[in-house]
């Protein structure tokens, strides 16, 4: 599944207060929902209504939960908009639900092709695990705080061991604005790269995400046995810190929008990255290139 978070707009290692920490089942107040102006009544009312509501984006959240968990999601910010200016403008329960429907976010998108049209990705410099020469490359665009690129961690795992002599991953960072610790792990696994430990680090965050504070990287980074003098002056350099620009910039030319984002051989993947879906998607690639 993926996250459809707006990705770090300005990279600074302090972060963004961190919206996974509202309770969407009782938040008197949603991200980018504006119910100014309402009454106490009107503002319960919509606020149940939004708990009850399902999101329409396919993330399978209400409408409520989508806003705090998700607050780049354009779905659940229009049909919350909808909803409330209908119940505004004096309309019923009823009436209000209704005018959700009927907005141009009221019904599911499009499902969009498995593999988009190829385009060219620069990969070099960028960590990467398989053989160098493999017929197939996947280039994954990630966030070490985001649960889903977790799940993708351990699925895409085991499409390298179906595959060890096909399949090279090429990992590329792309913190989200949502996730306040993840810029400064972006920039700790880059500085990790410089070492040549860099899946080390990988591995040893998305296992600690819930807590990627400086103090418990830094413990991750000397566990992995990394030159500890060398890491604390690469991790917050500039030329570190522009290399993860570079990676979100690269990632917004690819039509990144949220995290984990993978593309095949250049080609945007918009499938499940369970193992047998991915297998089919990946033998058809190599039938392609005659080395299946």
């Amino acid at each position: 599944m993926y996250l459809s978070v707006r990705r770090m707009g300005v990279l600074g290692l302090a972060g963004v207060a961190l919206l996974l920490a509202q309770d969407w089942k009782t938040a008197t107040t949603l991200p980018a929902v504006d119910l100014t102006g309402m009454a106490a009544s009107k503002v319960a009312t919509a606020l149940r209504l939004l708990r009850d509501y399902d999101c329409t984006c396919g993330c399978g959240m209400k409408v409520a939960e989508c806003r705090v968990k998700d607050p780049g999601c354009a779905y659940s910010k229009g049909i919350s908009a909808a909803l409330v200016g209908a119940l505004k403008s004096g309309k019923k329960d009823s009436e209000a639900l209704a005018a959700a429907r009927a907005s141009k976010f009221g019904t599911a998108p499009a499902p969009p092709k498995l593999l988009g049209d190829p385009i060219a990705i620069s990969i070099a410099g960028s960590p990467s695990t398989g053989p160098q020469n493999a017929p197939v490359t996947l280039v994954e665009w990630s966030d070490f705080q985001c649960p889903y690129c977790y799940k993708g961690a351990a699925q895409l795992s085991a499409v390298l061991k179906a595959f060890p002599t096909q399949v090279k991953l090429v990992f590329r960072e792309y913190p989200l604005e949502s996730h306040s610790q993840a810029a400064l792990a972006a920039a700790a696994a880059i500085a990790a790269h410089k070492q040549g430990k860099f899946w080390p680090l990988h591995d040893a965050m998305f296992a600690h995400r819930q807590d990627l504070s400086k103090e418990a990287i830094t413990a991750m980074a000397a566990k992995a046995g990394l030159d500890m003098k060398r890491f604390q002056a690469d991790w917050p350099a500039k030329e570190t810190l522009n290399t993860v620009l570079h990676d979100i910039q690269d990632g917004d030319k690819a039509g990144v929008e949220g995290t984990p984002t993978v593309f095949i051989n250049g080609q945007h993947y918009n499938g499940s990255l369970e193992l047998e879906p991915m297998r089919a998607v990946i033998e058809a690639e190599l039938k392609k290139t005659g080395k299946k």
